[in-house]
């Protein structure tokens, strides 16, 4: 995520709410690429592109990798730049620690049709889900939810009081008027109201939950991370990456980054939640 990109992200989407003026999130809050485009036939073996249809009839760009010798299927959310396009380590990483994944590009992202908004990723990150599901064949109990700094909201927004296998955070935010604060606009911050309030939203998860945080994060704080880990009320466990920042914490200690999140997955194989 670019640097303040963040509370830029947050603060004109409450003004916008204010304003009426839906047209300036693309043009200032949102950091979406779509000309850097992967073609299909460049893809890795074994990612295969796929298109979801949300509620509001937005379509979506996502990549699907299949591994068969799991049941099991990660949903992935990324920062708010670039696309999915860029992501494709990411997802690789991910089916090599034993599970299928599922990755989208936000509305406006990459080849997804329509406008980037609080609400929208909220409604593409529920189609992700709803696809594993109808589409792919997976039940909800078999579904990990995966999220990087403000994919952070949306999976655990979509997590909420549903049973599923488990929840990854990479560098969470709590809330866009904490972020407001932190990075000295406190007196912007009522504009915020509860927007992007992971905080609160994270005391509704039921499944499993890892946390990964640098110490050095120069976007959100550790701090942020530490309270969200401490206000999940379910086994979870927090992966400190000493002097890791924002965007770095794979090439920090990848060991440690991979190794906690492949052990998490390992172990969400075990993980029976009720269904819903």
């Amino acid at each position: 995520m670019k640097q303040k990109s963040i509370i830029i992200f947050m603060l004109v989407n409450c003004l916008i709410t204010l304003a009426g003026c839906s047209n300036v999130v693309n043009q200032f809050a949102f950091y979406p690429d779509t000309k850097n485009i992967i073609p299909v036939e460049q893809l890795p073996a074994g990612v295969e592109e796929v298109f979801i249809t949300t509620g509001d009839h937005v379509k979506l760009q996502a990549y699907y990798a299949a591994n068969k010798g799991s049941e099991k299927i990660l949903i992935f959310f990324h920062g708010n730049a670039g696309n999915i396009c860029h992501r494709l380590h990411d997802i690789e990483n991910l089916k090599n620690c034993g599970i299928s994944v599922l990755g989208i590009s936000y509305r406006g992202y990459g080849k997804s049709s329509g406008k980037p908004s609080e609400k929208g990723i909220y409604t593409d990150g529920a189609a992700a889900l709803d696809y594993a599901i109808q589409t792919l064949g997976y039940s909800l109990n078999n579904i990990i939810i995966f999220g990087r700094s403000i994919g952070t909201t949306v999976a655990v927004h979509i997590s909420q009081d549903k049973d599923i296998a488990g929840l990854i955070l990479i560098t969470p935010l709590t809330s866009a008027k904490a972020q407001a604060k932190a990075q000295g606009l406190g007196f912007l911050s009522f504009l915020a109201g509860n927007a992007f309030d992971n905080l609160s939203k994270i005391t509704h998860i039921k499944s499993p939950l890892l946390v990964i945080h640098g110490t050095d994060d120069e976007i959100l704080s550790f701090s942020m991370g530490k309270d969200i880990y401490d206000q999940a009320p379910v086994e979870k466990q927090l992966v400190i990456i000493d002097g890791g920042g924002h965007n770095n914490l794979s090439q920090m200690d990848p060991e440690k980054y991979w190794g906690s999140i492949s052990e998490f997955i390992r172990k969400a194989a075990n993980f029976k939640g009720g269904g819903d």
